[in-house]
């Protein structure tokens, strides 16, 4: 299958193809004359791949087990048959996982028969990690362009970083507009129990840091396996959500009555808290999912988008509490 047939950002547009290549058969000798008589042709020499005669990879070998492994040994008896390998449509980024969760150099790619195609070599699969990693780094904050030479935060012309970034700004605007919105509505509720202003920002800071996380998290995880079951994925991130909202809600519900000596300001500080972690964990978690289905990059739904939603959703929970248990202890 021709390289140039495979879309980009997958192993199968990263491949080389010139590599040492074993057969099934051959001694550590004929190996070692072949990788001698024909260096210059490799683009890389860190092992030496094994297929059969239907060029089905069955093995491989790093250089220094071939240079300590006897001269009249197999291939086949001291090659690793436990195999790493990526397919042509794989990820650009599950190579990156592959290689350094398992500490290899390079992945072999295959087709559907195990057929050796070609490999991604270390020198790509570290320009891989860098380019993912500026991306997604630009991505967190909000900042949507080419990773390139040409599009480093060092490079790019003023003009290029103010068309990637205030668009994004422009959403965290409406979001604090709507927040203010929300806020003004419940004018009555503050003017009832004031000291409710001084936790609104605390509120804000630590549902946006437990979402951050979670987007971050979530993100990781789609891109490291696109096959990630959103169920199992959402019953552990609920667990967690809860653990976490309680004692954040205990926290900050121990602080409000010890601190203001106010009981009824304590539950709802306290029962706000707990709302507001759950609510900004499924809105991180959910939102890279929703935008891997409609076939968006996951990486998206972070930044000043999702914290948007949270802070909205945050303020709103906040004083939908306060009013109700108001009204429920007789104070408004």
């Amino acid at each position: 299958m021709p390289r140039k047939k495979f879309p980009p950002k997958t192993a199968g547009s990263r491949l080389i193809s010139a590599f040492p290549i074993a057969k099934v058969g051959d001694n550590i000798a004929v190996i070692e004359r072949m990788l001698t008589e024909k260096a210059d042709d490799f683009q890389t020499i860190d092992y030496v791949y094994v297929i059969d005669e239907d060029n089905a990879l069955k093995g491989v070998i790093s250089i220094k087990e071939i240079h300590s492994s006897k001269k009249d040994a197999a291939i086949e008896d001291v090659m690793t048959k436990k195999l790493v390998f990526a397919h042509p449509l794989t990820e650009q980024e599950r190579i990156v996982y592959l290689a350094l969760s398992n500490g290899i150099k390079s992945i072999p790619v295959v087709d559907k028969q195990k057929r050796l195609l070609g490999i991604v070599p270390f020198n790509v699969i570290l320009n891989v990690f860098n380019e993912e990693v500026r991306e997604d780094t630009f991505k967190f904050g909000g900042i949507f362009h080419k990773v390139g030479k040409e599009y480093t935060t060092i490079k790019a012309s003023a003009s290029t970083m103010i068309k990637t970034r205030l668009p994004w700004l422009m959403i965290g605007v409406l979001g604090g507009t709507i927040t203010a919105s929300i806020i003004t509505n419940f004018e009555n509720v503050l003017s009832t129990l004031l000291a409710l202003a001084a936790f609104a920002p605390v509120l804000a800071y630590l549902s946006d840091a437990v979402g951050t996380q979670s987007e971050t998290l979530t993100v990781r995880s789609i891109a490291l396996d696109p096959k990630l079951s959103l169920k199992s994925y959402f019953l552990r991130e609920f667990a967690v959500a809860i653990v976490l909202a309680l004692v954040c809600g205990a926290l900050l519900s121990t602080v409000a009555l010890f601190g203001w000596q106010d009981l009824i300001l304590g539950l709802i500080v306290g029962v706000s808290m707990f709302l507001s972690v759950i609510a900004a964990v499924f809105i991180s978690t959910g939102f890279p999912f929703i935008f891997k289905k409609v076939n968006l990059d996951p990486a998206v739904a972070s930044g000043p988008f999702a914290t948007m939603i949270s802070d909205v959703a945050t303020m709103t929970i906040y004083f939908v509490t306060a009013s109700l248990l108001l009204v429920q202890f007789g104070l408004m």
